[in-house]
This record gives structure tokens, C-alpha cells and sequence, in this order.
């Protein structure tokens, strides 16, 4: 039975495959768990690239680990391996190839891990935590790219203990991401940099922001070209900026939308408002997900401006997200995220990922 294959889908015909469910909330979508996940809150996700076969998913924690499985056709989950840092890791990525996987840490490192050998070297050195990574593949240069708390957006070659090049940022790198030949940064104080990679890297324009909370997290957005020509900007205060780089009428193509709130905007009682934790965009759809302090995810089409979808509440929040490569498998981390401080920490709560088929619910409505 392929649950990720191209046609098959699961949970569509309202039973489940795991029998009768319980009172339980952990799992209220009734997707695929997967097997050993970390012990500490689920910082990030990644799944493989094209260039590797089958589909290899990547996790981060605060236990200092960065897990690996294989996740077959079948949903079935299969740990391969784990390596540890000496702090939380805050973000994963990998080579365009597949062979290795970079890891960021509030150990203040960056280091490469080789997958075949299974062995992981440093690679990067920064003053603070190293709070994003991403590898950057050029025609004329490949690095990885680093962004820290100590105000610094580094370059590494990989093969070498010094930076490639050496950015300075206004304020501590709160969230990036890469599609080349861009880069965006977002920065504590709620500084947004858009970054040119063609040659070198290099400053491109600084945005002033769309939203006025902090900036949690960013991702890039491709055009009909398959270029990137724009990113989603989620903050702290349930909101989602949608931010094209040249629009032909910047005031009506770039906007904003609410997310992650409860009680509805028109009643009277207050509104819970939640951090947004994660953004995603569909390889084939252009179609994105976000996720949530208040445990849920959407799915959402910018192009008609609509949501497609909003899942059942989970018992914690949503930490982390990603795609795998064609778009079949939506992977989502349930994990209490100290938004609520540590009087709601319940050390008894599991750490969850689960999958979900993405290859229907994440398709625009048919434009009328």
C-alpha cells in the first residue's frame, strides 16, 4: 500500500488506520507518526533533495540531536541515524546532492555530516547561538551559509576553519531562508535583508518590515519561472506578510493575513493570538503551510488569497515544518515551544513528528 506514491491517499475516506480513536488529542488528524522521535522540543525539519532516492527526513531538538529516517512509500518510518551537538540544535539543511547534512547550534558551531561515513565535522565557529543554516549551490561557488546571535551572516567553504566572507547584520538573525540567487535575512528589531548571491554574496536591499511584532520565521516563494520572487514573513503575533521583491503595484500585490488565533475576530470576547512557528511552499503547488503556537497547521493559496485548510487543534503547539521534495509529504512537529513560559511545561508531554499526505489537500481552488 503506498501512502505517499502519487495517487494514493489516506484519511480521505473518514477512517482511520489505526482503529478507534481514543480521547487522546496528541494526534487529532490521524497522520503517520513517526518512529523514536527526539526527547526535547522539535526545533526543525528537512526533508532530502530530488537528487537523492527515496525520502530521508532530518529533525534538530533541544536534546542536542539531529536525527535521520527513511520514510518508505508505505508511511513507515525507519530510524537510520543520529548525531549529537553540545547544545540545542536550532536548524538543518542539506547539500544539493544529498550526501551530507549541515546542522546549526546554540553550541555556538556549525558542523557537516557526512551521511555515508556517518561522521560529523566542524564547520563554522560564531560568538553565540547559530540560529539558521542553509547551503548555497552557484554556478561558480558552493558554501553554507550561517546567521547567529552574535549580529554576523557567515560564508563557509566547508573545507576551511575561516569564513569565506563575513556580513555584518543590524541585529541577531532570527530566521532565514535560501533559494538561490537569494537569500533572506530576518533579524531581531524586526530588520528584514535581502541578499544577492550571483558572484558573491551581497546586500541587496533592506525592506522595512511588513509587520510591526517580532519576525519568527520566513520563507522564499518562486514565480510561474520557477524564480524566486518573494518570501512569507510569519511573526509572534499571528500574522503572515506576504512580500514580493519588485511588484509591478507593490501596494496591492504585497499584504498581509491573520493566522493562529482562536475565538474569530468578531466577537466580543478577547482573542487568542499565537506565535506563527513555521512556513512552507509546496514544490509543485506554489500552494504554503504554516504552523503554530496554537498546535494547528493551514494550508493557504496567496494567489486567490484563500485558506485551504485548517487542522484539528493538537494538545501542544506546532514547532517545525517542512515539504519533501515533490510535495507528497507534509511533516510536522508537536512540541511545546516555552511560548507560554515554563509553568506549561509538562515534561511527560511526548515530543511527536508526524506525516501527512500533501498531494490533494494543497492543490489551488479551481479558478473560477
Amino acid at each position: 500500500m503506498s501512502l505517499f506514491g502519487t495517487i494514493s491517499g489516506f484519511g480521505t475516506s473518514g477512517t482511520s488506520m489505526f482503529g478507534s480513536a481514543t480521547t487522546d488529542n496528541h494526534n487529532p488528524m490521524k497522520d503517520i507518526e513517526v518512529t523514536s522521535s527526539p526527547d526535547d522540543s522539535i526545533g526543525c525539519l528537512s526533508f532530502s533533495p530530488p537528487t537523492l532516492p527515496g525520502n530521508f527526513l532530518i529533525a534538530g531538538s533541544w536534546a542536542n540531536d539531529v536525527r535521520c529516517w527513511e520514510v518508505q512509500d508505505s508511511g513507515q518510518t525507519i530510524p537510520k541515524a543520529q548525531q549529537m551537538h553540545t547544545g540545542p540544535v536550532l536548524d538543518v539543511c542539506w547539500s544539493d546532492d544529498g550526501s551530507k547534512v549541515f546542522t546549526a547550534s546554540c553550541d555556538k558551531t556549525a558542523k557537516m555530516w557526512d551521511l555515508s561515513s556517518n561522521q560529523a565535522i566542524q564547520i563554522a565557529q560564531h560568538d553565540a547561538p547559530v540560529k539558521t543554516i542553509h547551503w548555497i549551490k552557484a554556478p561558480n561557488y558552493s558554501c553554507v551559509m550561517t546567521g547567529s546571535w552574535d549580529k554576523t551572516l557567515k560564508f563557509w567553504d566547508t573545507r576551511s576553519s575561516n569564513p569565506m566572507m563575513v556580513l555584518q547584520l543590524p541585529e541577531r538573525c532570527y530566521c532565514a531562508d535560501v533559494i538561490y540567487p537569494m537569500a533572506v535575512v530576518a533579524t531581531a528589531e524586526r530588520g528584514l535583508i535581502v541578499y544577492q548571491l550571483e558572484n558573491q554574496p551581497s546586500e541587496f536591499r533592506r525592506i522595512e518590515s511588513p509587520l510591526k511584532h517580532q519576525h519568527r520565521c520566513v520563507a522564499i516563494f518562486k514565480d510561474k519561472q520557477n524564480k524566486p520572487t518573494g518570501f512569507a514573513l510569519g511573526s509572534i503575533e499571528g500574522r503572515v506578510a506576504i512580500h514580493y521583491i519588485n511588484p509591478p503595484n507593490p501596494a496591492k500585490d504585497n499584504f498581509t493575513f491573520k493566522c493562529h488565533r482562536s475565538n474569530g475576530t468578531n466577537t466580543s470576547a478577547p482573542q487568542d493570538i499565537y506565535a506563527v512557528n513555521g512556513i512552507a511552499f509546496h514544490p509543485v503547488h506554489g500552494t504554503l503551510a504554516t504552523v503554530g503556537s496554537d498546535g494547528r497547521f493551514s494550508f493557504w493559496d496567496k494567489d486567490a488569497r484563500t485558506k485551504l485548510k485548517t487542522s484539528e487543534q493538537l494538545d501542544q503547539p506546532i514547532s517545525a515544518c517542512c515539504f519533501n521534495h515533490n510535495g507528497n509529504i507534509f511533516a510536522y512537529a508537536s512540541s511545546y515551544d516555552w511560548s507560554k513560559g515554563h509553568e506549561f511545561y509538562n515534561p511527560q508531554k511526548k515530543n511527536y513528528i508526524f506525516l501527512r499526505n500533501a498531494a490533494e489537500e494543497l492543490k489551488p481552488r479551481n479558478k473560477k
